[in-house]
C-alpha cells in the first residue's frame, strides 16, 4: 500500500504510525548511530499489533498473565522505546528518547532485559529473540496446564527480521516449536530482503515460508503496510494449533526518497535533509521529538487498553485458594520453597554416612531425584544425551502436545535453541529450567549462555563429559579449555564438584540464585566421596575450603576441583608420608571464592607454602591462585592439560597426561 492511500484511507492509522517512525528517525539522528529503517518499515504492523491484538497494560508491566512481545530484530530497538514510550511505560520519558544509545540512558543501542519495564529480553545477537520466544510459549504452556487457563492464558508476539532467520540457532528454535506445537507463539517476519551488506538475495535464496511450513509452523502473509491486511493475518494466527509465521512484506526506511529499499537505510542516521523529505512526505510537520497531544493521547489509550482485563485478571487470582495463589506467586518470582535447603541437607547427611563412589553426573541425578518432587516449577532437559547427562528423573514426565504437566523436554541435538529457550522459561517466569549436554558443547550454546549472564538470568546449564576422564571418545570430546571459557564470562557460577555432598550443595546454590546462571562441570567417571564428615553449612557456597588440613608444619597446600580432588588427596598422603605438611584446599567455584572476603581468602591461602593446582584443564585460571593472592612464581607449579587430549582409557590418558599423584608430589618437593 502506497503512503498517499495510507493517509487518506486511514489516517488515524497513519498519523499514530508516523510518530513512532518520528521518533526513530530523529533518536537516531541525535544519537548519530542507530537502525532507523527497520522501525520505520515495521511501524504499520507494531501499531496494529499494540492497538488491537496485544494484551497489555502499560501502568502493570509484570501483570503475569500479559502477552510477551519480543523484539528479536533488536538492531530496531528505538521501534520498542518509541512503542514503551507512546503508550505510557512510566519509565520511558522523552528524555529518555532523546539520550538514546548514551552513557546512563535505559535506552541502549540493543534492548536489554532489566533496564526498561516492557523489555522481555536482551536482543540484538541476532535469533536469540525469536529462539527465547520458544522458551517463553513452553513457560506459558507448562504454567497453563498446572493452574488453569483462567490464571494463564496469554501470547508470545516476535518481530524478526531477515538475519534472525538466517541465524542457524533460528533453525534450532523453530524446528522445536513446531514439534511443540506451540500455538500461542507468533513470528511476524519483517521480510525487506535487505541486510547490511545490501540486498538479502547476496547471500541467501532460503524460501522461509516452505522452511516455516515443513518445521510444522502455520504460515500466513499480509502487505506490512496495510492496516486491514495486517489485522487480517493477525487476527488469523490467533486461532491457529500451532505456531505462526506471518510474512509481512515491508520496506526498510518506508517513505525515504533516497534510502528506502536499500541497505543505507538499515544501519545509520538518514541524515538531516533526508528526514525532513521524509517527514514532508508523511505530512509530518513537527520538529524533533515533537509528539502532538492528540497522538500520545490515542497511543496512551492503547496502553491502558488492557486494564480492564488486568482487574478481571487479578480477581480471578485473588478468587485462588489461598495454597494456590500463594505457591503460583512463589514460583512467578522465581523464589525457592522452603523445603529446598532441609532437603539438600539431609541428602548430603545420608551420603556423608554411606560414602559412594558415583560420578557426579550420577550424583546430579541423585540430587534431582530429591529437588524435583519439592520444586514443581523445575523443567529439565538435555540436547538428545539424556542417559548420559542423568538429566531425567522418574517423576517428570515427557512435556510435549499431549502432556503440557510433563517436566522433561527432548530438546534434540539443539544446543543453542536449548539454551535459549531455557533463558526464555526463565524469563517469563514461573519455571527453573536447567538442560544438559557435554562439557565439550557449551561451544555449541556458547551465544546464549553469554546472554544467561548478560541479563542475570539463572539458567542452570549441567554440562557433563568434563575431562579427558570421559575417556575414548577422545578429544573431539575431551575440554580441556572450557572451563577456562565458562569462568572467564562474568557473572557466570561454574562449578566443578568432587563428590555428591558438593554437587548437591552446586544444585542448592543453583536453584536459589536470582541472577547468575550455573555451570555444572560433571564427570563421566566414579569418584570417591572426599567429604566425610557432614556439615549442614554449605561450604560450597565459600567457593574454595580447606579438605584436608596439614599434619604439622604446612609447607604446602594443593588446590584442586572435581575428578582432580581425589589426585590431591592421594599425594597429600604421600607428602605426609615424608613428613610434608600439607592441606588440600576443594574450589568447586572459583568465582564464588573470589567474592569471599579478603581475610576468608588469606586463611585458606596465606602466604608461604608451595602452591600446586591440579586440574585435567588448562592452567589459565589458575594463575590468579598461583601467582597472586600472596602466591609467587618461584613456589607455584600446575599439574594438567597443556594441549589436546585423546583416544583411550580414562586411567591411560591421566597416566600419559601426567595428571596423577606422583607428579603432584614431584611438583612440591621441587619448589620446597
Amino acid at each position: 500500500m502506497d503512503i498517499a492511500t495510507l493517509r487518506e484511507k486511514h489516517a488515524d492509522h497513519w498519523t499514530r504510525a508516523c510518530a513512532l517512525r518520528a521518533l526513530a528517525m530523529d533518536a537516531v539522528q541525535a544519537a548519530n548511530s542507530g537502525h532507523p529503517g527497520m522501525p520505520m518499515g515495521m511501524a504499520d504492523v507494531a501499531t496494529v499489533l499494540f492497538g488491537k491484538h496485544l494484551k497489555f497494560d502499560a501502568s502493570a508491566p509484570k501483570w503475569a498473565d500479559r502477552d510477551r512481545f519480543i523484539l528479536s530484530a533488536g538492531h530496531g530497538s528505538m521501534l520498542i522505546y518509541a512503542l514503551l514510550h507512546l503508550t505510557g511505560y512510566a519509565d520511558m520519558t522523552l528524555d529518555q528518547i532523546r539520550n538514546f544509545r548514551q552513557w546512563g540512558a535505559i535506552t541502549a543501542g540493543h534492548p536489554e532485559y532489566g533496564h526498561v519495564a516492557g523489555i522481555e529480553t536482551t536482543t540484538g545477537p541476532l535469533g536469540q529473540g525469536i529462539s527465547n520466544a520458544v522458551g517463553f510459549a513452553m513457560a506459558e504452556e507448562s504454567l497453563r496446564a498446572r493452574f488453569g487457563a483462567r490464571i494463564v492464558d496469554h501470547r508470545t508476539w516476535v518481530i524478526a527480521g531477515d538475519g534472525c532467520l538466517m541465524e542457524g540457532i533460528s533453525h534450532e528454535a523453530i524446528g522445536l516449536a513446531g514439534m511443540q506445537k506451540l500455538s500461542k507463539l507468533i513470528v511476524l517476519w519483517d521480510n525487506n530482503n535487505i541486510s547490511i551488506d545490501g540486498k538479502v538475495s547476496l547471500s541467501d535464496v532460503t524460501d522461509q515460508r516452505a522452511r516455516f511450513a515443513a518445521a510444522g509452523w502455520k504460515v500466513l502473509a499480509c502487505d506490512g503496510h496495510d492496516p486491514v491486511d495486517i489485522d487480517r493475518a493477525l487476527t488469523e494466527a490467533r486461532t491457529s494449533d500451532r505456531p505462526v509465521l506471518v510474512d509481512c512484506k515491508t520496506h526498510i526506511g518506508f517513505g525515504s526518497p533516497k534510502k528506502q529499499d536499500t541497505a543505507g537505510a538499515h544501519g545509520s542516521p538518514l541524515g538531516p535533509d533526508e528526514i525532513t523529505a521524509t517527514k514532508a512526505i508523511y505530512g509530518w510537520n513537527h520538529g524533533p521529538f515533537d509528539i502532538p497531544k492528540e497522538i500520545k493521547a490515542a497511543w496512551e489509550k492503547i496502553g491502558a487498553r488492557g486494564a480492564a482485563a488486568r482487574a478481571d485478571w487479578e480477581a480471578r487470582l485473588a478468587a485462588l485458594p489461598a495454597a494456590k495463589r500463594a505457591e503460583f506467586e512463589r514460583q512467578m518470582s522465581g523464589g525457592a520453597p522452603k523445603r529446598l535447603a532441609a532437603t539438600i541437607r539431609a541428602l548430603k547427611k545420608q551420603n556423608a554416612e554411606l560414602q559412594p563412589k558415583v560420578a557426579t553426573r550420577k550424583a546430579s541425578e541423585h540430587v534431582l531425584e530429591v529437588v524435583n518432587p519439592v520444586m514443581p516449577e523445575t523443567i529439565g532437559g538435555s540436547a538428545d544425551l539424556t542417559g548420559s547427562n542423568n538429566t531425567r528423573t522418574g517423576d517428570l514426565g515427557i512435556f510435549n502436545p499431549e502432556n503440557r504437566k510433563g517436566r522433561y523436554v527432548h530438546y534434540g541435538i539443539r544446543e543453542h535453541g536449548m539454551a535459549a529457550a531455557m533463558n526464555g522459561m526463565v524469563l517469563h517466569g514461573g519455571v527453573r529450567p536447567y538442560g544438559g549436554t557435554f562439557l565439550c558443547f557449551t561451544d555449541y550454546a556458547r551465544g546464549a549462555m553469554r546472554l544467561s549472564a548478560l541479563m542475570g538470568v539463572p539458567t542452570v546449564y549441567v554440562m557433563t563429559h568434563d575431562s579427558i576422564g570421559l575417556g575414548e571418545d577422545g578429544p573431539t570430546h575431551q575440554p580441556v579449555e572450557h572451563l577456562a571459557i565458562c569462568r572467564a564470562t562474568p557473572n557466570t557460577w561454574t562449578f566443578r564438584p568432587a563428590d555428591l555432598i558438593e554437587t548437591a550443595e552446586a544444585w542448592e546454590l543453583a536453584l536459589t540464585a536470582e541472577r547468575t546462571p550455573s555451570v555444572l562441570a560433571l564427570s563421566r567417571q566414579n569418584l570417591p566421596t572426599v567429604r566425610t564428615l557432614h556439615t549442614a553449612k554449605n561450604l560450597t557456597a565459600q567457593g574454595g575450603y580447606i579438605l584436608r588440613e596439614a599434619d604439622g608444619k604446612r609447607q604446602a597446600i594443593l588446590m584442586a576441583t572435581g575428578s582432580e580432588v581425589e589426585i590431591a588427596l592421594k599425594a597429600r598422603d604421600l607428602l605426609q608420608a615424608e613428613g610434608i605438611g600439607t592441606r588440600v584446599v576443594s574450589m568447586p567455584c572459583m568465582e564464588l571464592f573470589a567474592a569471599q572476603p579478603e581475610a576468608y581468602r588469606k586463611r585458606i591461602l596465606p602466604a608461604g607454602p608451595v602452591r600446586v593446582a591440579v586440574e585435567a584443564a588448562v592452567r589459565q585460571p589458575w594463575d590468579r591462585w598461583l601467582l597472586g593472592e600472596r602466591g609467587r612464581e618461584a613456589k607455584s607449579a600446575f599439574v594438567g592439560m597443556e594441549g589436546f587430549g585423546a583416544s583411550a582409557p580414562a586411567e591411560r590418558l591421566y597416566a600419559e597426561f601426567g595428571i596423577t599423584a606422583e607428579a603432584v608430589v614431584a611438583k612440591v618437593k621441587a619448589r620446597l
